[in-house]
């Protein structure tokens, strides 16, 4: 079921020159929600941002009846949602598409390229709770496009890459010594060039793998079909029907 609730932010906190997380507490309780599912919001304080934003749910904390946003400011958009205050309310259309299949007792690796990193915190969690031995590798062109190092590590061994090298495996995500290893699961959200690598390498392994899709999106409800994927189901909403994907699904050329 969906919902269009107002939300409160109790925190607006500054991550990096261009990110941001906004903590956000509904009123009532929060339904379940799963790892991989987005929200749509009403951006009222920007006068050219007619349509609802997606961002992907970054965590859920069930006690404080909070769900956290993290959002790149890539538009007007954004970065007027940047300057909103603790204590303003935000309407939001949530929980929204399809999330993560959750494993139990696994390896699993968890791969977020850039802002990609944001539905796999609370996909860490969840499969934390799971008894998964959690693997998370992190990329970005420099060591300022790396954050969230400390709460990945609550959960599992984090895998670095950089493509100047300024910290830890230089190159790109892809080439990082970790997909040497094997895993029982993988899953990845980032930029399609970077989903498709790592389809590769799992086809390649025979390994089970999930990717989170970013296609730009408008109603999020299936309407306006401006999302649509092909997969060998036929065109399908990356809204509705995903954003996630299992690789298999999808008729990418890798």
């Amino acid at each position: 079921m969906k919902y269009i609730k107002d939300f409160k932010i109790l925190k607006n906190i500054t991550i990096s020159d261009d990110t941001f997380v906004l903590e956000l507490q509904l009123r009532q309780k929060l339904p379940i929600i799963f790892p991989g599912q987005f929200v749509e919001v009403l951006i009222n304080k920007s006068k050219n941002t007619f349509l609802r934003r997606p961002f992907s749910i970054h965590d859920v904390n069930t006690s404080k009846n909070t769900i956290s946003l993290f959002i790149k400011k890539v538009g007007e958009g954004t970065e007027a949602l940047s300057k909103y205050k603790v204590g303003d309310i935000v309407n939001i259309i949530f929980p929204l598409g399809k999330g993560f299949n959750l494993v139990k007792n696994k390896k699993v690796l968890l791969i977020g390229g850039g802002c990609g990193i944001a539905p796999l915190l609370y996909l860490s969690k969840r499969l934390n709770e799971n008894n998964n031995e959690i693997h998370v590798l992190l990329g970005g062109r420099s060591k300022e496009d790396i954050i969230k190092i400390k709460e990945f590590k609550k959960y599992g061994k984090v895998y670095i890459s950089t493509e100047n090298g300024s910290l830890c495996e230089r190159g790109l995500l892809t080439q990082n010594s970790v997909l040497k290893n094997n895993f029982d699961k993988i899953y990845a959200c980032g930029p399609a060039p970077m989903l498709k690598a790592v389809a590769k390498i799992a086809k390649e392994k025979n390994t089970e793998c999930e990717v989170s899709l970013e296609n730009i999106m408008a109603c999020g409800i299936g309407a306006c079909l401006c999302c649509v994927v092909e997969t060998k189901k036929g065109n399908q909403c990356v809204c509705t029907e995903g954003p996630v994907f299992n690789i298999n699904d999808l008729t990418w050329q890798i």
